[in-house]
C-alpha cells in the first residue's frame, strides 16, 4: 500500500454560517493529498497530463464523523490499496490529531486526452513498484 499525508490548515472561508467547514471543501483537500501522493512517488500529475494521461474521478464518497473548524490544523492521509487494469482506489483519513474527522474513498480511471480508457503508463506502476519496495 503506497501513503502520504498533508497538512491543510482550516481557512475562514472553507466554513459556513455555523463555522463548520463546508463538506464540499473536503473534496479539495483530498484532490490536494492525492496530488501530493503522487509527486511523492515521483509520477507527477502534471507529467502525467503532459504525456497524455489523465486521471478523472469515477465515483467519491465522504463519511463525516467529527466537524472541523476555521484555524483546525488538518492531516489527510491518502493510500492506494491497489491498481488495477485501468483504474485506482484512494482512501482518504481526515484528522486533527488523533482524531478521525472523516474517512473517504474516490475511485479514478486512466483516460487519454479523447477520454478513452488507457492501461497506467510503464512508468506509473515502476514508480507505484518501486514505493512500494521502499516502505517494506
Amino acid at each position: 500500500m503506497f501513503s502520504a499525508t498533508t497538512s491543510i490548515k482550516v481557512r475562514y472561508q472553507e466554513t459556513d454560517k455555523m463555522g463548520i467547514v463546508y463538506h464540499a471543501n473536503y473534496f479539495t483537500w483530498l484532490e490536494v493529498a492525492r496530488v501530493n501522493l503522487l509527486e511523492q512517488i515521483e509520477c507527477p500529475y502534471r507529467k502525467l497530463e503532459e504525456s497524455g494521461y489523465f486521471l478523472p474521478v469515477l465515483s467519491c464518497s465522504c463519511e463525516f464523523k467529527m466537524p472541523a473548524r476555521f484555524d483546525d490544523l488538518l492531516s489527510i492521509e491518502v493510500s492506494i490499496p491497489k491498481v488495477d487494469q485501468v483504474r485506482i482506489q484512494a482512501n482518504y483519513f481526515v484528522r486533527k490529531g488523533e482524531e478521525i474527522l472523516a474517512t473517504a474513498k474516490t475511485t479514478h480511471a486512466f483516460v487519454n486526452e479523447n477520454g478513452k480508457v488507457i492501461r497506467p503508463p510503464k512508468v506509473f506502476k515502476e514508480q507505484m513498484k518501486k514505493f512500494k519496495n521502499n516502505m517494506i
